[in-house]
């Protein structure tokens, strides 16, 4: 039998009918004052887009949205919504757990490579110069 998920003792249900006023101050520090600071434009902006999506997804649409925005913070309204965040380099899809919630959207769209160390390449050493090519 699978766990319930909760967020500091509260159910997914009772996140998504809580007030925006009464979630933040749930969250953790850095995440509840840059909440209480209020949402940038383009927060805005994707969070309108993210509703949207929901209506479409009740009616069985398939959206997915595209987005550069990668320091909102994931909300309990957000759940359930695919979005693929830039990394910087391409759009990497995300689909929204609740696990995810109170962590921002940029920690799900990882910016970096893992450094692959192989073997060298021509010029890397003295040694190189008499390998034969192949």
């Amino acid at each position: 039998m699978p766990k319930e998920f909760s967020y500091r003792g509260h159910s997914l249900a009772s996140l998504a009918a809580m007030s925006m006023d009464e979630f933040i101050n749930l969250l953790p520090s850095r995440q509840r004052r840059s909440l209480q600071r209020g949402l940038t434009p383009e927060q805005r902006i994707l969070l309108e887009k993210l509703r949207e999506a929901k209506e479409a997804q009740k009616q069985g649409k398939e959206a997915i949205i595209k987005t550069h925005v990668r320091d909102l913070i994931i909300l309990p309204e957000m759940v359930g919504a695919k979005i693929s965040v830039h990394n910087g380099k391409e759009f990497v899809a995300i689909d929204i757990k609740p696990e995810m919630i109170g962590h921002y959207l940029g920690e799900f769209a990882i910016t970096n490579k893992p450094v692959r160390h192989g073997t060298p390449g021509i010029g890397a050493s003295r040694s190189s110069m008499y390998v034969p090519l192949k």
